[in-house]
């Protein structure tokens, strides 16, 4: 490995470490009503501004919401984020998402995404899985604003839909691949 290689892994390494820092104690320490909070204002300014989000949440038979999620990175990136998933409106569980990645990457940006489970199976996956790794398991199918327009309950027929929303921040790329769920108790 040459040495410029290396100094980039290690600075990378060290936005990494920052990450962890300063997300972790902010989110790893809430408490469950707060997360709770932080997901009705997050569905809230979704469904005001994505009507197809608003109407598959009539039909989901659970919401996955994540309202923020940060993701920074030089080399090599992190993401970590907290969030709950409901069912019939109510909170059954609360769930965290994580990810890392290496490649051609620098930057910072927090954003939120809520996940519609369509199916019953795919929604058993999640519940029954003991960390789901997006890419592995029920389709997934991320959802842009031209998607978006033309989506409505009787066009969606995969088992995931995902909304991103709220993005802060520069960093290229936003996706889910590589993206590991795990579900915990805020209040431990």
């Amino acid at each position: 490995m040459s040495r410029r290689l290396f100094n980039r892994v290690v600075a990378g390494l060290g936005v990494v470490a920052l990450l962890f820092a300063v997300a972790a104690p902010a989110n790893a320490g809430s408490k469950a009503a707060e997360i709770d909070r932080e997901v009705d204002q997050a569905l809230a300014k979704l469904y005001a501004s994505t009507p197809a989000a608003a109407e598959l949440a009539k039909v989901a038979k659970g919401v996955l919401v994540f309202p923020r999620v940060v993701k920074a990175g030089f080399v090599v990136g992190a993401k970590y984020g907290t969030g709950a998933l409901r069912v019939n409106g109510h909170t059954v569980g609360y769930y965290r998402t994580m990810g890392a990645s290496y490649g051609l990457q620098a930057g910072a940006q927090a954003f939120g995404y809520a996940m519609f489970f369509m199916t019953d199976k795919a929604l058993d996956y999640l519940r029954k899985s003991k960390g789901w790794e997006v890419g592995v398991g029920p389709s997934v199918v991320v959802v842009d604003k031209g998607l978006a327009k033309s989506l409505s309950t009787t066009t969606a027929k995969d088992d995931i839909y995902v909304f991103f929303f709220d993005q802060k921040g520069l960093m290229a790329g936003l996706g889910i691949q590589g993206t590991k769920i795990t579900e915990f108790n805020p209040d431990k």
